[in-house]
């Protein structure tokens, strides 16, 4: 499907986008707007799932990190659902291991914000036109990943079995703040702690996770339901 159509009773995708930054959801959706038709907007991973229920759009543009319901999480939900939406991971989560598990989920593109704006239309039209689209960020890393199981600059890969790990209320209470991308600051304003002690809490977890950067503290904790699930 041609994402500058000249005719116009061709019809045009309908999208969703879903991000809880919002200047940046602003700033997508006049983009998308002059290629798509946008159908919504949401700011946390429930209204995601409850507004795609209801409007089956074409294509469904989220962040991972997200209040509620983390973006993968609300994917996977909609997949068993039956949900034949599109799905596009737009995230500042630049670790292959973590775009690998986002394909597993049923997406097919995955690209960061950092390059939003150069790559989201040439993604769109690739995914509309029934293609996968991998930003190239990030593309010779998820190779080495899915080849050798890990990629060597993203440290050891994380369990994949069940958490042997138990973690107490006000641990994962950090880790799902953490997950929707919260600051050490945030998180301690939001739970009456100091930030130091949110920290301390987040090292914690990652020393026992055996996880090297935050984003492979959130990848596990998404792929065990550890937060939001």
């Amino acid at each position: 499907m041609s994402l500058h159509p000249s005719d116009m009773s061709e019809i045009i995708p309908t999208v969703l986008l879903a991000d809880d930054h919002a200047i940046f959801t602003e700033a997508l959706g006049a983009l998308l707007q002059q290629h798509f038709q946008l159908v919504g907007t949401v700011a946390n991973g429930e209204d995601l799932v409850e507004l795609a229920r209801r409007l089956q759009p074409d294509v469904i543009v989220t962040d991972i990190s997200m209040p509620r319901l983390n973006g993968l999480n609300a994917i996977r939900r909609l997949r068993e659902e039956g949900c034949q939406s599109k799905f596009v991971v737009l995230t500042m989560h630049l670790e292959p291991e973590l775009a690998a598990e986002a394909f597993r989920a049923g997406v097919c593109g995955y690209l960061l914000k950092q390059s939003a704006c150069k790559e989201l239309l040439i993604a769109m039209d690739e995914i509309c036109a029934g293609r996968l689209y991998l930003t190239p960020l990030i593309a010779k890393d998820l190779i080495a990943t899915l080849l050798q199981g890990q990629s060597p600059a993203c440290g050891p890969k994380l369990p994949m079995g069940e958490p042997s790990i138990r973690l107490s209320p006000r641990q994962k209470q950090v880790l799902e703040l953490v997950a929707e991308g919260r600051t050490m600051k945030e998180v301690g304003n939001l739970l009456h702690i100091s930030s130091r002690t949110a920290e301390a809490h987040k090292y914690e977890m990652m020393q026992a996770l055996g996880a090297k950067t935050t984003a492979q503290l959130v990848q596990y904790a998404i792929r065990h339901g550890l937060v939001h699930a």
